[in-house]
């Protein structure tokens, strides 16, 4: 292997595939990075068995290699160095990489590639095509609800339905859910839904935030791998098997109350209000009044500790139906708000003990359930 490439490229490629090295291993090869020639261009993979990264930079190739070399340690070997031409050459005998850059140089003792876990290739199934924009929000709006202990795997992944030119994300943990639906740029040949981890959703956002074509999505035959193709990068996931849970139950079908607010002012209120919740398990309470006469309804957001005391905060709301009373905890109240693009935010309620159903005003593809916790009023 010899080549050269500019430091900033490199630098960018080992900081995207980088995310999917293993942190923690029982194959201490995962925690190296793949280094390969690819027709003219110097390619890039990571993989921590569950996801893999792979990344191509533009480079002058003299001679075809490929190697592997600690993630860590290149990384931050590459970073350091000025923003010049990195020579890069592969002794096969000692599986030595030298690299050299301005009046820099170096030596890492690198693995042969053919110790190294074959990246995934899925190139039959079910394909289609995705805005960057839409796509992104989705995930922005619903990966977040995902569980995070393992108890229940199925409840780790985002739950992804494929049908003609939709597609239906969704994820609950059991205290909230959450759904929101997109067109895809080409329809599906037939319907299909398979569950994404969310963590592999998370670095494909990341992924996708300097990507401005349709990002292309394949799954394969056994509907236990995904691949996402961008520019230069493809990110390919394993798949959590089991069968996801039946939310559209979970949805209450009508409320009692409806009350419309602006998202701004009733995160702020509810952030205010979690400070207190703290110590007082996390609880917002809210209570709803509606309007009397010409004056406007109002939400009241307060929250109270036996030992550091309380908070109440107050808001404009519009409102229809009753009045209503609901607690929920406040970090769950503050995640979805953050994530929210409307200005304005409607919240639907039954009774204390009921879900609560959150809607972007002017949107009617996402929804947010919310479970209430039970608070002596």
């Amino acid at each position: 292997m010899k080549l050269s490439c500019l430091q900033e490229n490199l630098n960018r490629g080992l900081n995207v595939v980088g995310r999917a090295v293993a942190a923690r291993t029982t194959l201490p090869i995962t925690n190296n990075i793949l280094l390969a020639t690819d027709q003219s261009r110097l390619k890039l993979s990571a993989t921590n068995l569950e996801m893999a990264i792979t990344c191509w930079i533009g480079a002058k190739i003299e001679e075809e290699g490929t190697i592997t070399v600690p993630a860590r340690l290149l990384t931050e070997f590459i970073s350091s160095l000025p923003n010049d031409k990195i020579d890069i050459s592969l002794s096969p005998r000692t599986k030595t990489l030298e690299l050299k850059c301005a009046r820099f140089e170096a030596r890492i003792s690198g693995v042969d590639a053919k110790d190294f876990p074959p990246i995934p290739k899925v190139e039959e199934g079910i394909s289609t095509k995705v805005e960057v924009d839409t796509f992104q929000q989705g995930i922005d709006q619903v990966a977040f609800a995902a569980a995070t202990e393992e108890s229940r795997p199925v409840l780790t992944g985002v739950d992804a339905q494929f049908k003609d030119d939709g597609l239906t994300l969704a994820a609950a943990d059991g205290f909230r859910l959450a759904v929101f639906r997109l067109s895809l740029a080409t329809p599906v040949e037939k319907p299909t839904e398979v569950i994404i981890p969310a963590r592999s959703l998370a670095e494909l956002n990341r992924l996708m935030a300097d990507q401005e074509e349709p990002v292309e999505m394949t799954v394969n035959p056994a509907k236990s791998q995904a691949l996402f193709r961008l520019k230069d990068i493809e990110l390919v996931s394993q798949l959590v098997q089991g069968t996801f849970p039946n939310y559209t139950q979970l949805i209450p079908q009508n409320y009692n109350t409806r009350m419309i607010v602006s998202v701004d002012e009733f995160l702020r209120a509810t952030k205010t209000a979690s400070i207190f919740a703290r110590d007082g398990s996390g609880i917002v309470r809210l209570v709803v009044t509606p309007g009397a006469a010409k004056a406007p309804g109002k939400l009241t957001v307060s929250a109270r500790s036996e030992e550091i005391g309380d908070d109440v905060g107050e808001i404009d709301a519009t409102v229809e139906g009753e009045e209503s009373k609901i607690a929920f905890n406040g970090k769950y109240l503050t995640e979805v708000l953050s994530v929210l693009r409307e200005t304005q935010v409607a919240l639907e309620t039954t009774n204390p003990s009921s879900p609560g159903v959150i809607r972007p005003v002017g949107s009617d593809n996402y929804l947010h359930v919310v479970m209430p916790m039970f608070v002596q009023w």
